[in-house]
């Protein structure tokens, strides 16, 4: 690169030839097609996750569920990926295994399938459960390869994202209708589109393959500028993060159906809003980052949740539902933005970095949430919503303390 015709290696030659690459990734086109299967294949993925919340109402009228009791079920549904995502990702590292997508899917899908026909509650977790392992065990695999083909471009890696967030729209939107014409067995059907896009992913997988990087693992052994201290704190903004969506999926729609008397349809139509306007939140956010910087847009989003919190629970009406639309719209905007750079943050180890921004992190958020349902029995579902402003404060404060990723991803 910079002409030499020595034969002797020195460090600076080293460093410029490892800049020529770290140019060349960036550099590299994203794939369009790649990206655009990996997206559908996310949203269909977290359809299984998403659906869980929207499933609450029915079990609290149908079956008498404590709001811990219900709220318990979400807890299961990401506790699995707490403990499994990292771990795959580490493995995965050094070993590929592409074939964890079509299976993630398949799995998730079974999962929440069986979840209305279980007989009593354990297996009702059970169900969870098993829907939450096939969702964890899709992430870390598809989150890596959209890396690969988005070129490492936020606004590539949002695309995969977005898949994800609207995956979790369409859970209220898919599981209400069909439990209102066929009772919770209607969740049988979920199984459909688990099958179909799963066997899409085996054929896909082979072109998907092509793009992993040659010599990943040896890189991953060598590598020591992985900034732990930073990617520690991104992991706890990322856990209250999630902690605020998740109170927020778990409890809207119970607080508008006890609180202000709507129907539970009416209610899950809220809640799809909010996931709605996360999807769209998440798909501008990767463009919007790649111009003014990954952490600068984390801190935005994180600064603006506070006051459309509050405008949420201080109005009525129309008000009220554009508040929580902006809620879910800065909650989940940031969504690409904490992905791409916890795996800037862990160059060499993106498997890791991928198990715990999609993994752990939104595990260890999930287990706030039957705290949440402790305050919603003894305090009520205001005073609930109340307590979930200490999240995005304490993430804000975290959040304005992370550096620059060392390499070429823009963080600034």
């Amino acid at each position: 690169m910079d002409g030499a015709c020595s034969a002797e290696i020195d460090p600076q030659q080293l460093e410029s030839e490892e800049e020529t690459k770290n140019r060349s990734a960036k550099e590299e086109p994203m794939d369009r097609r790649g990206l655009v299967f990996l997206a559908v294949s996310h949203m269909f993925n977290d359809v299984s996750q998403g659906a869980v919340p929207a499933l609450l109402p029915f079990l609290v009228t149908e079956k008498g569920l404590s709001y811990v009791a219900a709220s318990g079920l979400v807890l299961a549904a990401t506790v699995l990926s707490s403990l499994i995502q990292p771990c795959l990702g580490y493995y995965s590292d050094r070993h590929p295994i592409p074939w964890l997508m079509p299976f993630g899917v398949l799995v998730g899908g079974l999962g929440l399938a069986f979840a209305g026909v279980a007989p009593g509650y354990w297996l009702l977790v059970a169900c969870v459960l098993l829907s939450g392992l096939g969702v964890a065990a899709y992430h870390p695999e598809g989150s890596r390869f959209a890396n690969y083909i988005s070129g490492q471009k936020a606004a590539g890696m949002s695309y995969f994202t977005v898949g994800g967030t609207i995956g979790f729209s369409l859970g209220p939107i898919m599981i209400t209708p069909l439990i209102l014409k066929f009772g919770l067995p209607g969740t049988l059907f979920m199984i459909i589109p688990a099958i179909i896009v799963a066997g899409g992913l085996i054929r896909e997988l082979p072109r998907l393959s092509s793009f992993r990087p040659p010599a990943l693992s040896q890189t991953s052994e060598t590598d020591d500028s992985a900034q732990w201290g930073a990617f520690a704190r991104l992991t706890a903004v990322i856990v209250l993060r999630v902690c605020l969506y998740f109170g927020m999926m778990t409890f809207v729609p119970l607080y508008y159906i006890k609180v202000h008397g709507l129907s539970i349809p009416e209610a899950n139509s809220a809640l799809t809003l909010m996931m709605l306007s996360g999807a769209l939140g998440s798909g501008i956010g990767g463009f919007i980052a790649d111009r003014i910087g990954l952490k600068t847009l984390l801190v935005a989003s994180l600064f603006a949740i506070p006051p459309l919190l509050l405008g949420f629970l201080l109005t009525n009406g129309a008000i009220r539902m554009v508040c929580l639309g902006l809620v879910g719209l800065t909650t989940i905007g940031s969504s690409s933005t904490v992905v791409l750079l916890g795996q800037s943050y862990l160059r060499s180890r993106i498997g890791v970095a991928s198990g715990v921004t999609l993994g752990a992190a939104i595990g260890l958020g999930g287990i706030s949430v039957p705290l949440m349902g402790i305050i919603a029995d003894h305090y009520g579902l205001t005073v609930t919503l109340y307590s979930m402003f200490i999240f995005p404060l304490s993430a804000l404060a975290l959040a304005l303390t992370l550096p620059k990723p060392e390499g070429g991803t823009r963080a600034a």
